[in-house]
């Protein structure tokens, strides 16, 4: 897996990043930091990252599972350290799932399944971070 991420510079803190796969994302920082808020911020992708990583093994866990999911949110709240590095120190996610008479026993399995092995992201943060999620269903 390859990515370039490629300071747009001389002034600001704008950061154009193209991914392996070809896409391109700004990525910017707070006008109080140098940046002029184009884009977001490069932590705030890190959460996006793993939001996605997580709500992708959900979705494919539970369609595995013969479930008629139709739709799959993940609303992700966190804390980071005071002092540098400012890592990630808990993250709770909330997920709410859309489906035609989903099985919250399923939902939990595979919200679980996604954190303890599936979600490289979640892996990772997990070493500086307390994740913990909690979820609900709609029709």
């Amino acid at each position: 897996m390859e990515s370039v991420v490629k300071w747009v510079g001389p002034e600001g803190m704008s950061f154009w990043a193209e991914t392996g796969s070809g896409h391109a994302v700004v990525m910017d920082g707070a006008p109080e930091g140098g940046g002029r808020n184009l884009g977001p911020r490069p932590m705030e992708m890190v959460l996006l990252g793993t939001g996605g990583c997580t709500a992708y093994d959900v979705v494919l866990i539970l369609k595995n599972s013969g479930q008629q999911i139709t739709g799959c949110e993940v609303k992700i709240q966190a804390d980071r350290a005071e002092r540098d590095p400012k890592v990630f120190t808990r993250i709770h996610m909330h997920f709410i799932v859309r489906g035609v008479q989903l099985r919250a026993q399923l939902v939990e399995h595979a919200i679980k399944r996604s954190h303890e092995k599936y979600c490289s992201a979640t892996a990772m943060l997990q070493s500086t971070a307390t994740i913990t999620h909690d979820y609900e269903i709609t029709e």
